[in-house]
């Protein structure tokens, strides 16, 4: 998936660095699998402001994707690569042999027209889903579950995909794109291939303008403001703020937030870097 860079015509862009969307086949999404978007702006229930830095944005329709993949052995073809809003990945239409149509989250290389299965009689190909118990051990996979039936969890967004290393009894080793090895259920499912859109990282939106069509709002440093407003805030002319840490205190860099009695801390094998 290439990117194209811009000539400096204009501030906004002289360092714009954007996606060609080379991939997508479509421009409008299927009706029947769209809904409503309802922004939050950051506020909850209350209208109280729970998240900062949150708001604005351009409309969206939210895509309702098919997690779980739990239309079992029958084929399914690929009739469309499109856009979604609501996620880095590209998404893909599936038009089932019964006549449902279904969305699910893109692998890297899926062409239309490809035939795709999930369940038992799958076979190890790229879209494909499998249970973990039948994925050959090395391959690259992504959209995985954590538990049965509840719908993939991890290795979701763009040009990500986690590795199958062994199995254990009743529980499957994958190493996930974060560096963790951690132990899932074989009874999972989870997609052959890696996610689509690798090159969305190498995106440079330009300008302060693009990021507010994201429906994020500026971001104000903590060295920038005053004691009473942040932790690092305050002191004569450039300060360097102290601790690195968060407005409500809790350190940026080294702090361990996990819970010490999580119940999954047992699953994991080795953590993250």
């Amino acid at each position: 998936m290439p990117v194209k860079k811009f000539k400096p015509v204009t501030p906004g862009t002289r360092h714009k660095v954007a996606n060609t969307f080379a991939e997508l086949t479509v421009g409008k999404p299927e009706k029947s699998l769209t809904v409503g978007l309802t922004k939050s702006g950051g506020r909850n229930s209350e209208g109280h402001r729970t998240v900062r830095q949150r708001g604005g944005g351009h409309k969206r329709k939210y895509r309702i994707i098919d997690f779980k993949r739990d239309k079992e052995n029958i084929p399914a073809t690929v009739k469309t690569i499109e856009y979604d809003p609501n996620r880095t990945a590209f998404i893909a239409l599936l038009f089932y042999a019964d006549g449902e149509k279904r969305y699910i989250v893109a692998p890297d290389k899926l062409q239309v027209g490809a035939t795709l299965m999930s369940g038992s009689k799958a076979t190890p190909d790229i879209g494909h889903a499998m249970f973990l118990a039948d994925i050959p051990l090395g391959a690259s996979i992504h959209c995985i579950e954590m538990q049965p039936g509840k719908g993939a969890a991890l290795a979701r967004s763009a040009g990500t995909n986690a590795t199958l290393v062994g199995r254990e009894g009743k529980y499957a080793i994958v190493k996930l794109p974060s560096g963790e090895t951690r132990k899932i259920l074989v009874t999972c499912k989870a997609t052959i291939g890696k996610t689509s859109n690798p090159d969305h990282s190498l995106q440079v939106l330009g300008k302060a303008g693009r990021k507010r069509w994201l429906g994020r709002r500026p971001r104000v440093r903590g060295v920038a403001m005053n004691p009473v407003d942040h932790p690092m805030g305050g002191g004569e002319g450039k300060s360097s703020g102290g601790h690195p840490r968060s407005r409500t205190g809790i350190m940026a860099k080294g702090q361990k937030t996990r819970n010490k009695k999580k119940y999954s801390s047992r699953l994991i094998i080795t953590k993250r870097k």
